[in-house]
């Protein structure tokens, strides 16, 4: 080999040898960070889920249904109120049995009493008023929007309300590594979130939890 492409050949050696080093790492780096990213985010969005779980438990509370809209649901906080009772037990005379028995005769019954009422922003949400922009994704993509459903479902004859609201983890981790962020969408784990989105309630059957895991807290 000529004296004169020694030095060039090592130059050439070291690039190889420092793109491999730099490979090798980002393919450690990598990983570990988006799991970093991912964490964080998520535990962002599901407080906002938890949000809007406690909103739609109260909405069908009061109205007996839960909201398909944000705006309709952020009217219901400003404006509804719980209504609280005492239940107690009693007992009145029974009419017929004491006309056919010819003696007084008792029968129980229950009493509830309306003791006032509590305001539904207050219970939920004390002075805060995050629930005014709790249909805004609060990280990933700029701008980005819960998607909200509402509905019924019918089980043994009778209609049941449901809803689902969710957000794609492409949303949330919209800027991060494409081939990790496939990964993701593919998870099937009990330590992991399931499948493409962060949600909680669901259109097709009776439920108000979350799909995320115990290590990002209750998901009830």
């Amino acid at each position: 080999m000529p004296s004169k492409l020694k030095p060039v050949l090592n130059i050439v050696l070291w690039v190889i040898i420092g793109y491999l080093g730099y490979q090798t790492y980002q393919s450690i780096y990598e990983p570990i960070q988006f799991n970093k990213t991912k964490n964080k985010r998520y535990a962002k969005v599901i407080e906002s889920l938890r949000d809007i779980r406690n909103a739609q438990l109260a909405h069908r509370q009061v109205t007996g249904k839960f909201a398909d809209k944000f705006e309709n649901l952020i009217k219901f906080i400003d404006t509804a109120e719980y209504t609280i009772t005492q239940r107690r037990d009693s007992s009145i005379i029974d009419k017929e049995l004491t006309k056919l028995y010819q003696v007084d005769t008792y029968k129980d019954i229950v009493i509830i009493d309306t003791l006032g009422f509590v305001s539904v922003k207050d219970s939920l949400f004390k002075k805060s008023d995050r629930y005014k922009t709790m249909m805004n994704v609060p990280v990933g993509k700029p701008d980005a929007k819960f998607e909200l459903k509402a509905g019924f479902i019918e089980q043994n004859k009778l209609k049941i309300p449901v809803f689902e609201a969710k957000v794609k983890k492409d949303v949330i981790l919209f800027d991060q590594n494409k081939d990790l962020l496939i990964q993701e969408n593919q998870v099937v784990s009990v330590d992991g979130v399931n499948g493409n989105a962060l949600k909680v309630g669901s259109m097709d059957e009776v439920k108000t939890n979350g799909n995320w895991p115990k290590t990002y807290g209750s998901n009830e």
